[in-house]
């Protein structure tokens, strides 16, 4: 399971012209799963997400995580994320869980 975490004053997702998901402030994550994860990586990916200190207290450090600053989350599935990359110059993605 990896992840790409994006911190965002807003984003939304939208599936042919619609919104299906919006947030304001908070995190934009994408999420690439694996055929070997499991609920109990998926568990510890979600706790290491939320404890995160990527926004800055009142002197500008990087202290804060998305709870204390009540942020949201929005989760996006991106398979690509998976992808083998070791050999040759096509990606294989035969390790993401479909």
């Amino acid at each position: 399971m990896k992840a790409l975490i994006q911190r965002v004053s807003s984003a939304h997702v939208e599936v042919e012209g619609k919104i299906v998901g919006e947030i304001d402030k908070g995190l934009l994550v994408f999420v690439g799963i694996e055929k070997k994860d499991d609920q109990l990586l998926a568990e510890k990916m979600v706790n290491k997400i939320l404890s995160y200190r990527v926004f800055s207290d009142i002197k500008g450090k990087m202290n804060l995580n998305v709870s204390d600053i009540k942020g949201e989350i929005l989760i996006v599935s991106q398979f690509t994320l998976a992808a083998e990359t070791n050999n040759g110059t096509r990606a294989g993605f035969s390790t993401a869980k479909s």
